[in-house]
């Protein structure tokens, strides 16, 4: 079993479950920006957006650089290669049971139809 370095997890998806986080990855993702823009971007002060800016940093999503009074913002080192093999594995439990439960129930339908012949014909 792989075991994962459950203080970095948690930080990632506590960053990622919210929309406005995933908003300011997407929005770094073309291009980088400072808190400012960010916080325009999104409609918030300046204080709620460093705060949230403050989040993706400890989840190593953001990294940021002040140069004088300004604070830019780009995407961090985190590729969230180990988060996506976890739900990766989650996924292919899931797709599994699902096939499992689609010949369940193509079996019943067969058998359904089987039986409404016997009973009708």
């Amino acid at each position: 079993m792989v075991h994962y370095n459950q203080t970095r997890f948690d930080a990632s998806f506590a960053a990622l479950s919210d929309a406005t986080r995933r908003g300011v990855l997407e929005r770094l993702g073309r291009s980088d920006a400072t808190v400012t823009d960010l916080a325009e971007t999104f409609d918030m002060t300046l204080t709620g957006m460093k705060k949230h800016v403050d989040v993706l940093v400890r989840a190593g999503l953001v990294t940021t650089e002040k140069v004088g009074r300004v604070r830019t913002c780009k995407l961090g080192l985190s590729r969230l290669e180990e988060e996506m093999a976890w739900i990766d594995r989650y996924r292919q439990l899931w797709t599994a049971r699902f096939d499992a439960l689609d010949l369940v129930i193509e079996d019943l339908k067969h058998k359904e139809k089987t039986d409404g012949r016997s009973q009708g014909g």
